[in-house]
């Protein structure tokens, strides 16, 4: 049996599960489906073939991870209901499946109390967690590092506070010197520390950000949106374990499910460690949170700025975290720590080649990037895209990101500020076994 014939009885099953508890109720709604739809829904299946291989462990290039089975036939499951996690009117179940999926998350960051809830994306997650630091210190700078993910410069626009990037050192992770320059003009309200930035999956020194709090005083929010669920991982390096065993000790923290948690698109988290936040988002509505009132509960879209959402990816999340727990040495934690040494086997054979360049840091987390080897920049950055060009005629997809030279040994290239890298995203729990294949089709793309 094919995996999407597995697939397809896995969602029957648990469709027929579902159905048992509307069996009074559904006869009235079923209605034949209209003639046309097979077609219509082949037409979408051959638009659908022009797009990358996904699914394949050659495709190694952006954050692109397909969902667990799993977690798509609890999705399309639940989309027969289609509830609605705004109110517990219109997803009670869910709700009450999100609310469970949270605290495990929560838990996961070693918060021992906190508040929090799903989003449709990290994006309104980090817009959240700002939006609460805004309210708490009106008018402060928010800054993060320049290798932070452009969002937070986007967020602050919208929410109407100042923000400055702070330099990267040659690691690419936030320069604690400039930091420290930021902090002493008194105006900085927040500071972002990534963990897994989205360029190179660098860990922002989390240790030192604390201590910098201590003197000047301000909101640390953690944008884990990538890399947050590596602090389950028992093989990071140093620093990058450092800074993820302080997480309890942050303001708040996002994360994205749909991208190492399993889960479709549309599935995004912000935790925070102290609930009495929860005032800032109180509100009234003439014609919502009835069952939530009577309950005398404060509901979802009582802690939220999104309104309607999708109750489906909390079952969805859910449901996935009863298949993998979040726990250390648990199936979901060795399927994190072998993207890791899939992106350590991959640094090392580029060490060695002669065709190509290795930053001077390891990586941290699950991402590697390299130059190709010629002497300026220039010309190894026109060699990268001539690379990534032959590499995707050869069934390789990677991807390209413009990077600072610093972060190369001293004397790589005698000038330019930065350079056109190659870049892969070993994040599928495969990779581990294939990137020796990986970098076969890499030489090869880079042959003459």
């Amino acid at each position: 049996m094919s995996s999407s014939e597995q697939f397809l009885e896995l969602l029957r099953g648990a469709q027929a599960g579902l159905d048992e508890g509307f069996q009074g109720d559904r006869a009235a709604q079923e209605t034949a489906l209209p003639l046309g739809a097979a077609d219509a829904l082949s037409a979408a299946a051959r638009r659908m073939h022009d797009n990358y291989p996904y699914g394949s462990p050659l495709y190694a290039g952006q954050m692109l991870k397909p969902p667990h089975a799993v977690a798509r036939a609890a999705y399309a499951m639940a989309m027969a209901v289609n509830p609605n996690n705004h109110a517990l009117d219109g997803g009670r179940a869910s709700s009450a499946m999100e609310l469970e999926a949270v605290v495990e998350i929560a838990a996961m960051f070693g918060f021992e109390q906190h508040l929090g809830h799903l989003t449709s994306s990290g994006t309104i997650a980090n817009l959240e967690a700002l939006w609460v630091a805004g309210q708490l210190q009106p008018g402060k700078m928010v800054v993060a590092s320049a290798q932070a993910h452009y969002t937070h410069t986007r967020i602050s626009g919208v929410l109407g506070l100042p923000f400055r990037a702070i330099a990267v050192d040659s690691l690419n992770c936030m320069d604690m010197a400039d930091l420290e320059a930021a902090l002493k003009t008194g105006e900085v309200g927040t500071v972002v520390a990534t963990l897994g930035t989205t360029a190179t999956g660098s860990v922002d020194p989390l240790d030192r950000i604390l201590e910098l709090r201590e003197q000047y005083g301000f909101r640390v929010h953690v944008d884990g949106a990538y890399g947050g669920y590596f602090t389950l991982a028992g093989n990071l390096g140093g620093a990058a374990r450092r800074a993820y065993d302080l997480i309890p000790q942050v303001d708040s923290a996002v994360i994205d499910p749909h991208k190492h948690g399993l889960q479709p698109y549309g599935c995004g988290c912000v935790v925070f460690a102290d609930p009495s936040i929860a005032r800032f988002y109180r509100h009234d509505s003439p014609f919502t949170y009835f069952t939530a009132a009577q309950l005398g509960e404060l509901h979802l879209g009582e802690i939220s700025l999104e309104c309607s959402r999708a109750g489906a990816a909390a079952v969805a999340l859910w449901t996935t975290q009863r298949m993998f727990p979040l726990v250390r040495d648990g199936a979901f934690a060795r399927g994190l720590e072998s993207c890791r040494d899939a992106a350590l086997r991959m640094y090392e054979l580029l060490a060695v080649s002669d065709t190509f360049v290795v930053p001077q840091a390891k990586p941290q987390l699950d991402i590697v990037f390299w130059a190709a080897r010629a002497e300026t920049a220039e010309a190894s950055s026109a060699l990268a895209q001539s690379i990534f060009d032959r590499a995707a005629g050869l069934g390789l997809h990677l991807a390209l990101a413009t990077l600072p030279v610093k972060l190369f040994a001293p004397g790589t290239w005698a000038k330019g500020e930065s350079v056109m890298c190659l870049r892969s995203v070993l994040m599928k729990w495969e990779h581990a076994e294939w990137v020796e294949k990986i970098f076969d089709l890499l030489s090869a793309a880079a042959s003459p």
